[in-house]
Formats: structure tokens, C-alpha cells, sequence
């Protein structure tokens, strides 16, 4: 990804253009807000940008050639793919300040997460009231407001479109994934309260569901849309870039999925084991399930979604998820979509050098530790 490190600046600057113009409006109404403008900031301030990298090499792959598009004369405006991309990373943050709500997440990148900012603003404020009360319903309307704002940032460089049926086909994309994402965050949050009511042969297939509405198609495939819209994209080029997509989506969670078991916390920034005290029915434990002798399944059932788990329980249920195999099996499986992206990215009919980015992309994100 030679040039991601460039791309990353682009979003950025234009990430911090649009918060200091809507903070300013906060700003106007009252000095108590300026929480909400400083906690956007630092919950946009980082990340790897893979969903602003997807729109925008998604752009590239059908309106690019085989030249470096950062060097020599390019006429082209990446105005409006620059703010698609930006756009994405707002709809994430607000997703993850959700998502920490509903997973009683303490922790986010090393750092609190939103609820827990806001809870600490209140006892060291000294109001009254239930701090923790203060901090969930504070972090929802935080998470409310990004989600808002990236509609208007999407809206911002769509206006810059001169074909407005390209610009209908990204918005309709960017729609598309916002349901599909919140579906599959329900589907998310039901596995673990109904995964008990459900045949054990259903499991994998449940939580591979999970994964393709809630992680697969957004983290990649919807992102890689939006910019191929955005750039005028063929029917074909449109479901080549689906084919990449999908499956690479897939790897990228499965991969997630380990992390959350068996992730540095140094690197991941979320304690060791944490999808184990959360109870996440994701398909490595629904594979493990499979595997297990009667017994040892039913302690694994027990203790998944403890969150009072000691690290010597979580080191038992990690062994127990290793020596069974489950791990070998998700490693496989990463892999095997890895190889299917790969493969319908060689055939593709996109811009060589599109082509050569998204294959960088595809190993970080398959191989990737934190």
C-alpha cells in the first residue's frame, strides 16, 4: 500500500474540516457541548482507515490506468470520493461508540470508550445523578450525532457529482449498507441471548451469517461500492469488485474473531480474551461447539459471557479453543477466502494499478494483529 499513508492524510484533513465546521455550530449553542465536539475528534483521530482505503481504491480501480495516480499531472477531483471515504469512517465511529454501549466495553484503542469518558466527566464534575446513566445516554447521543453527520458528509461530495446517477447509485449503496449493518448487529446481539434455543447444527451457520451482514459487507464490500458508484462503475466492474469483496470481508472478520480471544492487548487495545467475557457466538466458538466432547462443551457454555472471567479462566477456555482445533480451522478458512478474493481480483476488469493496491490491501487486512 504505497500510497495509503497518502490517502490516509486526505481523509483526515477532510475529516478535521468537517468536525471544526459543525463543532463551531455546537460551539454557537452553548459552551456545555464542547464534550461532544472533543470526543468526535478523538474517536476520528485514529484507526487504519481500511473502509476509507476500500471507497477510495474502489473509485480508482474503475476510473484509473496503470499510472501512479499520485505522481505527474492528474486532472482528475477526488473531491467527492475523498469525502465518501471520510463519511465512512464517521458511520464507524458512531458504530463503534454503539457498539461499546452494547457490549458494556470499557475500552476502546488503549483508551476509554465514549460511555466511560462521559461517565468520568461526571463524577469529576461533581453532578448529581447516576453517572453511569450520564455516560450511556450521553455516548448514545454522541454515537447519534456521527451517525447524522456522516450522512452530510457523503451528501457533501456527492453534490460535487456532475452525473447524478452516479451519485443516486453511491447513495443507495451507502443506504444499503446502513441497513444491512445494523441487522446484523441485531442478529449479533441475539446470537448471544438465543443461540441456546437454536440446534447446535444451525450454529456455524448463524454466526456465519453475523458475519457477512455485520462486518463482511461493511467493512469491504460496501465501501468498495460506494467508491465504485462514485466513479461510474460498469455492472461488471461493479460485481468483480462484489467478488474481491465478500470473501475478503470474511477473512477480515474471522480474523477479528481471533483477535478478540487471543489479541495483544497492547496491540488491539482491548483486554486479552474479551469477546469471551462479552459472550460472542462468533463462528470460532460455534465450530468449538462442534468439536467438543458433551462436557467440555457444556463448561464452555457456562463460562462464555462471564464478565467477572479471571485470566486463568480465560487462559483454560483459549487452550480448550486451541487444542480442539477450532483456531487450525478458522486459520484454514481465513485462507480459503483470502485465496477466492484473490482470485477474482486477478480477473477483474479494473485499472492495473487499482489492482495492485487492493492486493496489498487484502493481506493487511487478512494478516493483520491488532
Amino acid at each position: 500500500m504505497a500510497h495509503g499513508s497518502r490517502l490516509v492524510d486526505l481523509v483526515h484533513d477532510r475529516i478535521e474540516d468537517f468536525l471544526a465546521d459543525r463543532t463551531s455550530i455546537l460551539d454557537a449553542v452553548s459552551g456545555d457541548l464542547a464534550p461532544l465536539g472533543a470526543f468526535s475528534k478523538r474517536f476520528l483521530s485514529g484507526g487504519k482507515r481500511f473502509r476509507a482505503l476500500f471507497c477510495y481504491w474502489g473509485w480508482e480501480a474503475v476510473t484509473g490506468g496503470s499510472f501512479d495516480p499520485f505522481d505527474g499531472p492528474d486532472s482528475r477531483d477526488r473531491s467527492p470520493v475523498i469525502s465518501a471515504a471520510a463519511s465512512l469512517e464517521l458511520f464507524h465511529a458512531a458504530a463503534l461508540v454503539h457498539d461499546d454501549l452494547i457490549d458494556n466495553s470499557d475500552t476502546r484503542r488503549s483508551a476509554p470508550s465514549a460511555h466511560r469518558l462521559f461517565e468520568r466527566l461526571h463524577g469529576e464534575s461533581g453532578w448529581v445523578g447516576d453517572g453511569e446513566q450520564f455516560g450511556r445516554s450521553a455516548a448514545i447521543l454522541l454515537g447519534d450525532l456521527l451517525l447524522g453527520w456522516s450522512d452530510e458528509l457523503l451528501d457533501e461530495g456527492l453534490e460535487l457529482l456532475e452525473q447524478r446517477a452516479d451519485a443516486r447509485a453511491a447513495r443507495t449503496e451507502f443506504m444499503r449498507m446502513r441497513t444491512e449493518v445494523t441487522a446484523g448487529q441485531y442478529l449479533d446481539v441475539l446470537e448471544e441471548h438465543a443461540w441456546i434455543a437454536q440446534p447446535d447444527e444451525e450454529q456455524q451457520l448463524r454466526a456465519e451469517r453475523v458475519i457477512v451482514y455485520k462486518a463482511a459487507k461493511y467493512s469491504v464490500e460496501a465501501p468498495l461500492a460506494i467508491g465504485a458508484a462514485i466513479g461510474g462503475a460498469t455492472r461488471e466492474q461493479a460485481a468483480a469488485l462484489r467478488a474481491y469483496g465478500l470473501p475478503l470481508g470474511i477473512a477480515y472478520q474471522l480474523r477479528d474473531d481471533l483477535l478478540g480471544v487471543y489479541g495483544d492487548p497492547e496491540l488491539t487495545g482491548k483486554p486479552s480474551g474479551d469477546d469471551l467475557r462479552e459472550g460472542k457466538r462468533t463462528m470460532l466458538i460455534a465450530i468449538a461447539r462442534e468439536r467438543l466432547a458433551p462436557s467440555t462443551r457444556r463448561l464452555l457454555d457456562e463460562l462464555l459471557g462471564d464478565p467477572e472471567l479471571d485470566e486463568t479462566q480465560v487462559r483454560m477456555l483459549q487452550q480448550t479453543l486451541s487444542d480442539c482445533g477450532a483456531v487450525d480451522e478458522i486459520e484454514a478458512l481465513i485462507t480459503r477466502q483470502l485465496q477466492s478474493a484473490t482470485a477474482a481480483l486477478a480477473e477483474a476488469p479494473i485499472s492495473e494499478h487499482a489492482r495492485a493496491e487492493l492486493g496489498a490491501l487484502a493481506r493487511s487486512v487478512a494478516k493483520r494483529v491488532s
